[in-house]
C-alpha cells in the first residue's frame, strides 16, 4: 500500500514582483499543468502572503520521484527560467530546486 505524502514548502517571491507572480499563475501554461499531473502532483495549491512568503502544498506518492520527473519535462525548464527573476534567494538554483519539504508535526483528521 502506497502512503500519500503531504508536502508543504516555503519560497520567497520578491515583494515588487507579487502582481506578476499572481498574473502568471492565473494563466499557467496548459502543458505545464499536464506535466505536473503526469509527474504525480495532486491537490497542489500555492498561498501567497502580502510580503511575498509563498507556501506550497501538494499530495503525491513520492515527492522525490515527482521532482525528478518534472526535471525531465522541457516545459519545466522554460517555466523555471521565466519564473526565476520573481524569486528572492541566494544562489543559482531554480525555484523547484529550492522546495524543501517542511516536517509535518501535527494533523487533525
Amino acid at each position: 500500500m502506497v502512503m500519500t505524502q503531504h508536502i508543504c514548502f516555503l519560497l520567497q517571491v520578491k515583494p515588487d514582483k507579487l502582481d506578476e507572480y499572481k498574473a502568471r499563475h492565473a494563466a499557467v501554461w496548459p502543458e505545464m499543468l499536464d506535466a505536473l499531473r503526469e509527474s504525480g502532483w495532486r491537490n497542489y495549491s500555492l498561498f501567497l502572503r502580502p510580503d511575498g512568503l509563498l507556501v506550497g502544498y501538494l499530495e503525491t506518492d513520492d515527492f522525490d520521484r515527482c521532482c525528478a520527473n518534472m526535471q525531465k519535462h522541457p516545459v519545466n525548464a522554460r517555466w523555471q527560467a521565466e519564473m526565476a527573476p520573481l524569486f528572492a534567494w541566494n544562489g543559482d538554483r531554480a525555484a523547484d530546486q529550492n522546495m524543501i519539504p517542511l516536517d509535518r508535526i501535527f494533523h487533525l483528521d
